[in-house]
């Protein structure tokens, strides 16, 4: 019989044991980690995979010994966990160094075929990894390029605009699911919906939803989907998903001799592959919260343990990793909700902090932003540090949100909650804004 998913997640306590950063200790204080939307901390298991993969399958693609067969079952089998984290399929998941780049590659692989008159919509609450890509376009190809209205007050996008920008000049719309600035969610299935409706192609940029809300690609029907495994638990690397006949017939640029079928005729040059093996055991950290476990030691051809260090990710285990995931994604929204309210009411408190983006009530990711009256965001950050409590800050290349909220060039600081926050660091942090606001 096959296992289900447990209806319950493990402990944040039993999570927080498998992160080695959070026994860090700075001026005496210990390291609360709020920086998850720039980039979360690792657990071992990804550490592992990677380790793992240097140490005992080291090797180039596509040759005739072991190790170089190991690491082509490897690639293969992490594009099976991302199929089963996006709903898609193998062949659709391709991978990149980051969402940058295989934004850029996608605009130029799309370029090729646009010429003056044709339209991109894009919306004023991207990160500019889904601006200047496209911008470039307008140099290079003399298309244009449109940006679609954010309302500052509530941080969310005005929708009579974008719209109104759709037209049947529009061939592509690049969308970003959620606002890493403000933690915005957009509403993506009616951005596509309208992309659609004109025969335009639609790119959602997942990179600050994917962590947060498990993606069906097939649900959302989007031509392309872009995340970043290293803001989810894993390794710098870029996960992009693209519809098969898509993938098959786009002009990408590649070398002559490299392979020409989907998804590797996407992927430009040598991929980092211990950052791929690193990536998909971050998919299985994700099941395993829900109780999802894969066979131990470390990877072999066999599905036997072999020497070395690691764990084993084989493709023949995955049978219902997504119902795992499903699990987990529900159980850690349901756990960083109750947060996120608390931490939204208390900051909006505080005498001198203004918060910015949609409140807790309304769907979100969990990432706050504030500003405390005439202090700059790089000194609250700062003041936070010393405190034990690490939070980011700036326009965090989201600039056309910052300029829009007048808070150029300062920006914001920004404090998130990963699978591991617990609710004591919620609380030092509110004690740590309301004595910094203070003058203490």
């Amino acid at each position: 019989m096959t296992p289900q998913p447990s209806t319950t997640i493990l402990s944040t306590e039993e999570i927080r044991e498998q992160f080695s950063a959070l026994l860090r200790l700075h001026n005496e204080h210990p390291a609360a980690y709020f920086d998850g939307a720039g980039g979360t901390q690792t657990p071992r298991v990804v550490v592992d995979a990677v380790a793992d993969y240097l140490l005992n399958h080291n090797a180039n693609t596509h040759w005739e010994y072991p190790t170089s067969h190991e690491t082509d079952a490897i690639i293969e089998s992490a594009r099976h966990a991302f199929a089963d984290f996006l709903n898609a399929s193998p062949n659709e998941i391709a991978f990149g160094p980051n969402t940058t780049t295989m934004i850029y590659h996608l605009s130029r692989a799309l370029g090729r075929t646009m010429a003056p008159g044709d339209e991109i919509v894009a919306t004023e609450l991207e990160h500019h990894a889904n601006v200047a890509p496209w911008q470039a376009l307008v140099k290079e190809r003399g298309v244009t390029l449109n940006l679609a209205q954010m309302d500052p007050e509530t941080g969310q996008l005005a929708w009579n605009d974008f719209e109104r920008l759709i037209t049947k000049q529009t061939k592509v719309v690049a969308f970003g699911a959620g606002c890493n600035a403000l933690g915005t969610v957009n509403d993506f299935r009616r951005a596509v919906e309208l992309a659609h409706s004109v025969g335009a192609l639609a790119l959602v940029d997942a990179v600050h939803y994917a962590p947060y809300f498990l993606c069906d690609v097939r649900e959302m029907n989007c031509d392309f989907l872009t995340c970043s495994a290293y803001k989810f638990y894993g390794p710098h690397v870029s996960v992009f998903y693209g519809k098969k006949d898509l993938l098959e017939s786009i002009d990408f640029p590649k070398l002559g001799p490299a392979p020409d079928t989907a998804p590797e005729r996407v992927e430009m040059g040598t991929q980092n592959h211990e950052g791929i093996a690193g990536a998909a055991a971050a998919v299985d950290f994700y099941a395993s919260i829900a109780g999802y476990r894969t066979a131990s030691g470390p990877w072999s051809p066999s599905g036997q343990p072999a020497g070395g260090g690691g764990s084993d990710r084989l493709i023949n285990a995955t049978s219902n990793r997504r119902a795992y995931l499903q699990s987990a994604f529900a159980g850690l929204r349901a756990h960083s909700a109750p947060q996120v309210k608390r931490l939204w009411l208390e900051l909006s408190r505080i005498k001198g902090v203004t918060l910015y983006g949609p409140p807790p009530q309304v769907e979100r990711t969990p990432t706050v932003s504030f500003v405390i009256k005439n202090m700059s965001s790089t000194d609250v950050a700062r003041r936070l540090a010393e405190r034990g409590l690490f939070a980011s800050h700036g326009d965090f290349y989201a600039q056309t949100v910052i300029e829009r909220l007048g808070l150029a060039p300062e920006g914001l600081v920004r404090v998130g909650c990963a699978c591991y926050t617990n609710d004591e660091e919620i609380e030092r942090l509110i004690e740590a804004v309301q004595a910094i606001a203070l003058g203490s």
